[in-house]
């Protein structure tokens, strides 16, 4: 199960076991997340930053936007919280899970399998009047290098993809791009400095996962919008404009067949650099 209500949440509070990370952010102000943290969170929530925390060095010509970090550098940084198989994860954002959704894949693919989107996000917790807080927790006195030892992976473990198989695929692969529409008909592009998509990759932008409160589609739901990709919904790769976003269909995916995709982690901001 992918996904949890505030209602439940609110019921694990005071759970020892439970950790909760707000990863709020804005790609065109960065310290919007961690103002809005601390304006206000869920009590007893981390912040992790997209840029610091869930992403790698970005170089330049050579990765997008949002890179993944090095596995042991990502265990490294979750041994901080205490992190272990015995913990219950709560992730959540403002912007119906597109952010969280990363940090859910992450966690998954380290092994983590105790991972949940808070379904409706921050909006959501608010508008059923929950508690929230100002103060920041502080982290447990714990050793650094215990979470690495909890997940001694040396590479993520779900399916992800690189630049070159992309450019390898054949007509029967699946790619799909989870962009707006108008940026994957190359109509509207605030960010990346090339208009478009990958050729032959097919758009299912992710907000339409969501319903108009913000809240995810049933599974029924999911499994009809994405049973349009016919015989090829086996084993979709999933892209955005720099590895986030694609994570929501991914859970999206998952929440219909209970299955993953793959993850082309470079996506759109990375294709181009490596085109040019």
């Amino acid at each position: 199960m992918s996904l949890i209500t505030p209602s439940q949440l609110q019921d694990l509070l005071e759970d020892p076991s439970l950790l909760v990370f707000d990863v709020r952010h804005n790609l065109f102000d960065v310290e919007a997340g961690r103002t809005s943290f601390r304006e206000g969170h869920i009590p007893g929530a981390y912040h992790l930053h997209m840029d610091d925390d869930l992403s790698g060095e970005i170089i330049p010509g050579k990765t997008g936007r949002h890179p993944l970090p090095p596995v042991e550098v990502f265990t490294a940084k979750m041994s901080l919280f205490d992190l272990d198989a015995g913990k219950q994860v709560v992730v959540y954002d403002d912007k119906g899970g597109a952010l969280a959704a990363r940090l859910w894949w992450m966690l998954r693919a380290i092994g983590h399998e105790n991972v949940r989107v808070l379904d409706g996000g921050y909006p959501a917790w608010v508008h059923a009047n929950l508690p929230v807080q100002t103060e920041q927790v502080p982290l447990p006195a714990t050793d650094y290098r215990r979470g690495a030892a909890a997940y001694p992976v040396s590479t993520y473990q779900l399916r992800t993809c690189g630049s070159a198989q992309i450019r390898q695929l054949d007509e029967s692969a699946t790619l799909v791009d989870s962009r707006t529409a108008e940026r994957y008909r190359g109509e509207h592009e605030p960010i990346d400095p090339v208009a478009g998509h990958i050729p032959g990759a097919v758009n299912y932008p992710w907000p339409d996962n969501l319903n108009a409160d913000g809240t995810f589609k049933d599974q029924d739901q999911l499994k009809i919008r994405f049973a349009t990709l016919g015989d090829k919904a086996d084993d979709p790769i999933f892209y955005c404009g720099s590895g986030v976003t694609a994570c929501h269909n991914l859970l999206a995916f998952e929440r219909a067949f209970g299955r993953m995709g793959t993850l082309y982690a470079g996506s759109w901001s990375e294709f181009i650099v490596l085109s040019l």
